[in-house]
Order: structure tokens, then sequence, then C-alpha cells
């Protein structure tokens, strides 16, 4: 199921962004310093950095940990183009592969764990967006549960920086709410709380 979970990741993030109206760009996230158009910006310079290191080719042009929240082109472009980048390079990847090169301080991972954690990037990055504009979320139980050991490998040395520290489990929560507490949000994030 691993190049799958990539797919429908990938997909999700598409599916998402593409459901945005002009009104929801600077809308605030449950990544609070960030908007939608940042959340945007990260994400897709995410799957760059991983498209340059797993395949070749450019890494992004602005920090993706930096950005500007201003959109060079229109939100849908720049995520298609991110994505296209994103399938090309891990075409070229085996799915036996013992070693594939990530972004990651992890270092290499085998190809399950490393098309786990970049979907991780690509799937929990839709739900930002889809709960910041009023949208389903893209998570689903299913999901959440093939993401969830990558999120357990990768998040640790990521505290911090890229990731906030883990909520404490709610009795009663599912899937997706575990996964979510795990990487530091709030699965009833709303912009109203914010």
């Amino acid at each position: 199921m691993t190049k799958a979970l990539l797919d429908e990741s990938l997909a999700a993030l598409r599916d998402v962004v593409a459901n945005l109206g002009p009104g929801d760009l600077h809308r605030p996230t449950p990544c609070s310093a960030w908007d939608v158009t940042q959340v945007v910006q990260h994400a897709t310079g995410d799957q760059v950095g991983w498209a340059a290191v797993v395949g070749g080719g450019p890494f992004p042009t602005e920090d993706p940990f930096q950005p500007s929240g201003k959109l060079a082109t229109d939100a849908n472009a720049l995520v298609d183009e991110a994505l296209a980048r994103a399938e090309a390079a891990w075409a070229t990847v085996s799915p036996d592969a013992a070693e594939v090169p990530t972004p990651l301080p992890t270092g290499p991972m085998t190809y399950a764990l490393a098309t786990a954690a970049c979907a991780l990037d690509a799937a929990v990055h839709a739900w930002d967006i889809a709960v910041a504009s009023g949208g389903p979320s893209p998570l689903t139980p299913e999901r959440a549960r093939g993401l969830l050991p990558a999120a357990r490998v990768i998040a640790e040395p990521l505290r911090g920086f890229a990731f906030a520290a883990p909520l404490d489990p709610q009795p009663g929560h599912d899937d997706v709410a575990t996964l979510l507490r795990y990487l530091g949000r709030d699965p009833h994030w709303t912009a109203a709380a914010s």
C-alpha cells in the first residue's frame, strides 16, 4: 500500500488546494504562524525538496520553512508543478529499494518508510489547508493508520522545528485524531478558535 498511500496523499493535497476560493488564501491555519498561502508554499516546497533528493533536480527556490505568503503564480499551478516533480521522482525509485535518500535528518529509509514519510507531509498539510478553509478532512482512518508509523520515526528528531510537542492521547479518539495529536495538532481545530 505504500505507493498507493503516497499517491492518495498527493492527490489529497492537489484536491484541497483546487477547492480553495480567493477568500481562503489568507485564513489562519493549525500552523499558527502561517496562513493558508504559507502552508501551500511550505507543502509544495517540501514536495520539491523530496523530489530533488529522491530523483534529482533543483531544490525549491524559496525556503519552505520561511514561506513569504506571496504567490508568484496561482496556488493550483504551484501545487501541480510540485506534485508533477514529486511523482516523476518517485517513479524512478524501485519499491524494493532498501535505502532511499530523504531530505530528513533521519537519513535514508526503506522505500516503504520513505514513501510514507513523504505522504505524511502531503496528507497532514492537506488537512491543515482543508480545516482552515472549512472543507472536509482529507485524512481517513485508513490513511492515518498508514501514516502513523512514519510519523513515529520522523517526528521526534524534528520536534520544536517542524512538529510541535505531541498532545496527550484522548480516550475514544480515532486513528485520525491519534495521528494529529501525535504531530502536535488539535483534531478539533477551527479557524474561529484560533
